[in-house]
């Protein structure tokens, strides 16, 4: 697995694209799309594909969707396991840093990730350099690259 700089250089990496969408009857979604990863093994599953790990969404608790290195959001099955931690009470902008801690302290795992709960609070969180991220509220709109 590459560190440092090479982590997120361009020849090595794809990009990911997450969206999570509650609508007017309070029902949420997740879609993850991958730009997959270079050079992997034949037969190699993603992340995005598995539901709970890179893509997960209930009325219950949270949609959510990460970005990062798959193997480690898979050993972890991140998705859901954020979403848990809605449905037992916490907020998805806590969670979603809950998460993020979670994958660098377990796996060394580093990633992204964006969260929606059925009341319309939303989480952001990477423990990358950066990771691109938007959002369309009906009262606020707001994107950025960096995370505070």
């Amino acid at each position: 697995m590459p560190s440092g700089k090479d982590l997120f250089a361009p020849h090595i990496s794809h990009d990911t694209v997450g969206a999570i969408a509650l609508d007017r009857e309070g029902n949420i979604a997740a879609a993850t799309s991958t730009g997959g990863t270079l050079n992997k093994a034949p037969g190699r599953l993603g992340d995005s594909s598995l539901i709970g790990c890179g893509c997960y969404a209930n009325n219950e608790s949270a949609a959510v969707s990460t970005t990062g290195w798959g193997e480690a959001i898979m050993k972890l099955v991140l998705a859901k396991w954020t979403a848990d931690r809605i449905q037992a009470g916490n907020l998805p902008e806590w969670s979603a840093q809950e998460a993020m801690n979670y994958l660098k302290q377990r796996l060394n795992g580093h990633g992204g990730i964006i969260v929606l709960d059925p009341a319309g609070h939303i989480g952001i969180a990477h423990n990358t350099p950066r990771m691109a991220w938007a959002y369309k509220t009906v009262h606020k709109e707001e994107a950025g690259v960096e995370r505070d």
